[in-house]
């Protein structure tokens, strides 16, 4: 990460260098999720205020897995008769 790249191993430390440098205040608990899980989710102040405390770009802070999902395979449903009297499908008539 490049808090570890600026020598910031701390929660504590990442805190004081966002309010010092973004004027940014945050809570330990976000700061501590922050170091130590992925978060699926950050709002776009938060990450404006890292990538200026820690002097980076956003693409320095978040890594995003490009690879191709599989695509499913195709099948076909099976073809249905349109129901009796239908516009589609024709009847006898009976005899007169």
């Amino acid at each position: 990460m490049a808090a570890a790249q600026r020598e910031i191993w701390t929660g504590a430390q990442l805190r004081r260098l966002l309010k010092e440098k973004a004027g940014f205040e945050i809570s330990s608990a976000s700061v501590s999720a922050l170091l130590t899980k992925q978060p699926s989710v950050i709002k776009l102040q938060t990450l404006a205020a890292l990538c200026t405390a820690l002097e980076c770009g956003p693409a320095d802070l978040i890594e995003v897995d490009t690879t191709p999902l599989p695509q499913a395979p195709v099948t076909k449903s099976p073809t249905t008769q349109p129901p009796a009297g239908s516009p589609g499908r024709r009847r006898s008539m009976p005899p007169v």
